[in-house]
């Protein structure tokens, strides 16, 4: 037996159950019609909700930058990676998200996988939600916190686990997505933050969906709840509404303190690249001066929506742009998307392991750069290959 029999098998088993797939080419910019593979499709599966990844004011703030600081930052924050740049950055965040403090790092993943297992140890424990996305997990993974999961939004198990095992810990770390990614629904936040309360517990939302979508001028979902002040680590990412690539989180600024000497990813990881550093201020001062790209965002995800519903497609509990096409079985989720493709818009199906098996769906991210004619062709492919496949 070669030693690369069970790669092979595992590959064979991918094609087999109907799941395997070749990663598409995109040859140009992420924007609302891309050319991929060689041909002109509509783009429905990008997390460029506002259309600041192609923005001009955008591309020259990096263009900008990199003729003034390089092209790399060099080296890791702590010896002589932590450019001004970064540091305007971070301010501006935090002014941003109305909270005290903000550190940034090189992406959302590499914040939660940094942030988590700095602030818990041995003796505490994390409860998270069972849908909390693939970082989430990882970061809990490190941490050498005890780990609870509770069901999925329900903060009555949530109430259970911490009335089970609140005293049995020094500090408690409740984590949740605040939008979650595949369904696009919101956290019941109010409540969690209440029952953080009546258990002293400290409250982690990871809000990378809600970044830039929702609150005033996207300034994410606890501003869309009046929560200011009320959860201690806000996680957003700078790759999605933002438009660039990064993450960070807005907390305290002795937590900040802390975070500059133990998040792993700061300590051992290059600094952002400056061209996304001030990309990122540029997509950040455009969402303070106006709203025009969330409300146009907002109106074109209602416009989809509704039409997809009046076709009878089932749409899930989403409340948000993400707008998840409920499939079920993971082959003809693949086979739906595909048909899609043949018709001139690209969704990438989502199946197991991603989402539990027989719930396969298309997510299609809608984007405030969609033009109505854009739209209005995809609803016209969802409607043929739904009535091809009998989705609809």
């Amino acid at each position: 037996m070669h030693k690369w029999k069970f790669m092979d098998e595992k590959v064979q088993k991918l094609k087999d159950d109907g799941v395997y797939r070749e990663l598409p080419v995109n040859h140009g910019p992420c924007d609302h019609v891309i050319e991929l593979d060689g041909r002109r499709v509509i783009n429905l599966s990008s997390n460029n909700y506002l259309g600041f990844a192609t923005h001009p004011r955008v591309m020259r703030a990096a263009k900008e930058a990199v003729d003034e600081y390089g092209a790399g930052a060099g080296a890791v924050r702590t010896i002589v990676g932590n450019q001004d740049l970064i540091e305007k950055l971070e301010d501006l965040l935090a002014e941003f998200k109305q909270e005290e403090a903000v550190v940034a790092f090189q992406s959302g993943l590499n914040c939660n996988i940094g942030v988590i297992q700095a602030i818990v140890e041995k003796g505490d424990l994390i409860i998270s939600d069972e849908l909390n996305h693939a970082s989430i997990i990882d970061g809990v993974r490190l941490s050498k916190a005890d780990k609870a999961v509770y069901k999925h939004s329900d903060t009555d198990d949530l109430e259970r686990i911490l009335k089970e095992r609140r005293d049995d810990y020094r500090n408690v770390l409740i984590i949740t997505d605040g939008v979650f990614s595949m369904d696009g629904d919101l956290a019941p936040l109010e409540k969690i933050v209440e029952l953080a309360k009546q258990y002293d517990a400290l409250t982690y939302v990871d809000d990378a969906h809600g970044s830039g979508v929702l609150g005033r001028s996207g300034r994410g979902t606890v501003d869309h709840l009046g929560l200011h002040g009320e959860v201690d680590f806000i996680v957003g990412t700078l790759s999605k509404a933002i438009g660039v690539v990064g993450g960070y989180v807005a907390t305290k600024k002795r937590v900040k303190e802390w975070l500059l000497h133990r998040a792993r990813p700061l300590l051992f990881s290059t600094a952002l690249p400056p061209a996304a550093t001030a990309a990122t201020i540029e997509s950040v001062k455009m969402l303070m001066e106006s709203e025009e790209y969330t409300d146009k965002l907002w109106e074109n995800a209602k416009y989809f929506k509704k039409n997809l519903e009046k076709l009878g497609f089932d749409t899930g509990i989403s409340e948000t742009p993400i707008t998840p096409v409920m499939i079920g079985e993971e082959a003809k989720t693949l086979e739906f998307s595909k048909a899609l493709l043949e018709a001139g818009v690209f969704v990438s199906g989502i199946v197991y392991p991603t989402v539990p098996k027989g719930k396969g769906r298309c997510r299609v991210m809608i984007s405030a750069s969609h033009t109505r004619e854009d739209l209005d062709e995809a609803i016209s492919a969802f409607e043929k290959a739904g009535r091809s496949l009998g989705v609809i």
